[in-house]
Protein backbone atom coordinates (compact mmCIF):
# COMPACT_ATOMS: atom_id res chain seq x y z
CA UNK A 1 0.00 0.00 0.00
CA UNK A 2 1.31 2.87 -1.01
CA UNK A 3 1.55 6.20 1.32
CA UNK A 4 -0.82 8.06 -0.89
CA UNK A 5 -3.60 5.15 0.24
CA UNK A 6 -2.81 4.82 3.77
CA UNK A 7 -3.57 8.56 3.94
CA UNK A 8 -6.75 7.71 2.92
CA UNK A 9 -7.20 5.12 5.40
CA UNK A 10 -9.27 5.46 8.17
CA UNK A 11 -9.04 3.65 11.18
CA UNK A 12 -11.54 2.86 14.05
CA UNK A 13 -9.68 1.68 17.37
CA UNK A 14 -11.61 0.95 20.78
CA UNK A 15 -10.37 -1.12 24.08
CA UNK A 16 -12.02 -1.74 27.17
CA UNK A 17 -10.02 -0.93 29.96
CA UNK A 18 -7.26 -3.98 29.92
CA UNK A 19 -6.52 -3.07 26.35
CA UNK A 20 -6.13 0.70 27.07
CA UNK A 21 -2.75 0.63 27.23
CA UNK A 22 -1.96 -1.30 24.48
CA UNK A 23 -4.33 1.30 21.98
CA UNK A 24 -2.78 3.98 23.15
CA UNK A 25 0.28 2.65 21.46
CA UNK A 26 -0.89 1.25 18.80
CA UNK A 27 -2.62 4.89 17.77
CA UNK A 28 1.08 6.10 18.06
CA UNK A 29 2.65 3.44 15.87
CA UNK A 30 -0.64 4.43 13.25
CA UNK A 31 -0.04 8.09 12.88
CA UNK A 32 3.62 7.53 12.67
CA UNK A 33 2.45 5.64 9.51
CA UNK A 34 -0.27 8.52 8.31
CA UNK A 35 -3.28 6.92 8.94
CA UNK A 36 -6.28 8.74 10.63
CA UNK A 37 -7.11 7.34 13.57
CA UNK A 38 -10.88 7.53 15.21
CA UNK A 39 -10.81 6.32 18.66
CA UNK A 40 -13.83 4.81 20.19
CA UNK A 41 -12.65 5.03 23.84
CA UNK A 42 -12.36 3.41 26.16
CA UNK A 43 -10.16 6.93 27.40
CA UNK A 44 -8.60 6.03 30.68
CA UNK A 45 -7.29 2.20 32.47
CA UNK A 46 -10.76 2.57 35.00
CA UNK A 47 -12.86 -0.56 34.29
CA UNK A 48 -15.80 -0.59 32.20
CA UNK A 49 -17.91 -2.59 29.41
CA UNK A 50 -16.27 -3.47 26.51
CA UNK A 51 -19.69 -3.75 24.41
CA UNK A 52 -19.81 -0.05 25.12
CA UNK A 53 -17.17 0.68 22.73
CA UNK A 54 -17.66 -2.34 20.71
CA UNK A 55 -20.72 -1.01 19.20
CA UNK A 56 -20.06 2.24 18.30
CA UNK A 57 -16.82 1.28 16.18
CA UNK A 58 -18.98 -1.92 14.49
CA UNK A 59 -21.60 0.99 13.88
CA UNK A 60 -18.79 2.63 12.53
CA UNK A 61 -17.16 0.31 10.08
CA UNK A 62 -21.03 -0.95 9.07
CA UNK A 63 -21.81 2.42 7.70
CA UNK A 64 -18.36 2.84 6.09
CA UNK A 65 -17.13 5.72 7.97
CA UNK A 66 -13.74 3.92 8.93
CA UNK A 67 -12.23 1.78 6.40
CA UNK A 68 -11.47 -0.93 9.22
CA UNK A 69 -11.30 -1.66 12.82
CA UNK A 70 -9.06 -2.73 15.85
CA UNK A 71 -10.44 -3.52 18.88
CA UNK A 72 -8.89 -5.19 22.12
CA UNK A 73 -9.71 -6.57 25.57
CA UNK A 74 -8.57 -8.53 27.77
CA UNK A 75 -8.67 -12.12 25.98
CA UNK A 76 -10.19 -10.28 22.64
CA UNK A 77 -13.15 -13.09 23.07
CA UNK A 78 -15.45 -10.54 24.40
CA UNK A 79 -15.52 -7.74 22.15
CA UNK A 80 -15.05 -9.86 19.21
CA UNK A 81 -18.27 -11.58 20.25
CA UNK A 82 -20.19 -8.25 20.71
CA UNK A 83 -18.41 -7.00 17.41
CA UNK A 84 -20.19 -10.14 15.67
CA UNK A 85 -23.63 -9.35 16.60
CA UNK A 86 -23.85 -6.85 13.88
CA UNK A 87 -24.30 -7.61 10.71
CA UNK A 88 -21.93 -6.99 7.89
CA UNK A 89 -19.10 -7.45 10.85
CA UNK A 90 -16.24 -10.17 10.65
CA UNK A 91 -14.34 -9.42 13.57
CA UNK A 92 -11.50 -12.32 13.90
CA UNK A 93 -9.59 -12.82 17.00
CA UNK A 94 -5.85 -13.03 15.92
CA UNK A 95 -2.72 -13.60 18.31
CA UNK A 96 -0.15 -13.61 15.56
CA UNK A 97 0.77 -12.89 12.16
CA UNK A 98 -0.47 -15.69 10.44
CA UNK A 99 -4.08 -15.20 11.68
CA UNK A 100 -4.22 -12.03 11.10
CA UNK A 101 -3.00 -12.63 7.11
CA UNK A 102 -5.29 -15.48 6.80
CA UNK A 103 -8.57 -13.55 8.47
CA UNK A 104 -7.97 -11.14 5.86
CA UNK A 105 -6.93 -12.84 2.90
CA UNK A 106 -9.79 -16.10 3.52
CA UNK A 107 -12.35 -14.17 5.58
CA UNK A 108 -12.40 -10.60 4.49
CA UNK A 109 -12.34 -9.59 8.11
CA UNK A 110 -12.77 -5.80 8.63
CA UNK A 111 -11.98 -5.60 12.75
CA UNK A 112 -9.02 -7.26 14.36
CA UNK A 113 -9.49 -8.45 17.53
CA UNK A 114 -6.50 -8.98 20.34
CA UNK A 115 -6.45 -10.50 23.08
CA UNK A 116 -4.10 -7.70 25.22
CA UNK A 117 -3.61 -9.18 28.61
CA UNK A 118 -2.33 -12.55 26.32
CA UNK A 119 0.00 -10.57 23.69
CA UNK A 120 3.44 -7.56 24.32
CA UNK A 121 2.76 -4.68 22.19
CA UNK A 122 5.22 -5.14 19.95
CA UNK A 123 3.47 -8.47 18.80
CA UNK A 124 0.32 -6.62 18.70
CA UNK A 125 2.05 -3.63 16.09
CA UNK A 126 3.14 -6.92 14.01
CA UNK A 127 -0.71 -8.17 13.75
CA UNK A 128 -1.88 -4.66 13.18
CA UNK A 129 0.57 -4.14 9.90
CA UNK A 130 0.44 -7.84 8.79
CA UNK A 131 -3.79 -6.94 9.19
CA UNK A 132 -3.43 -3.97 7.28
CA UNK A 133 -1.14 -4.88 4.34
CA UNK A 134 -3.12 -8.17 4.00
CA UNK A 135 -6.04 -8.06 0.75
CA UNK A 136 -9.23 -10.42 0.38
CA UNK A 137 -8.19 -12.93 -2.01
CA UNK A 138 -11.83 -13.64 -3.23
CA UNK A 139 -12.28 -16.60 -5.35
CA UNK A 140 -13.18 -20.20 -3.20
CA UNK A 141 -13.38 -17.37 -0.20
CA UNK A 142 -16.16 -15.34 -1.19
CA UNK A 143 -18.76 -17.87 -1.53
CA UNK A 144 -17.62 -18.73 2.18
CA UNK A 145 -17.88 -15.27 3.12
CA UNK A 146 -21.04 -14.58 1.63
CA UNK A 147 -22.65 -17.17 3.80
CA UNK A 148 -21.70 -15.91 7.10
CA UNK A 149 -24.26 -13.24 7.60
CA UNK A 150 -27.72 -14.39 9.15
CA UNK A 151 -30.84 -13.39 6.89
Amino acid sequence: MSIMEKQMQIIGIASDHAGFDMKESLKEFLKNLDYKIIDYGTNSPDSMDYPDVAHPLAQAVEEGSVNLGIALCGSGNGISMTLNKHKGIRAALCWNQELAQLARNHNNANILSLPARFIETSLAIDIVKTFLNSDFEGGRHLRRVEKISCK
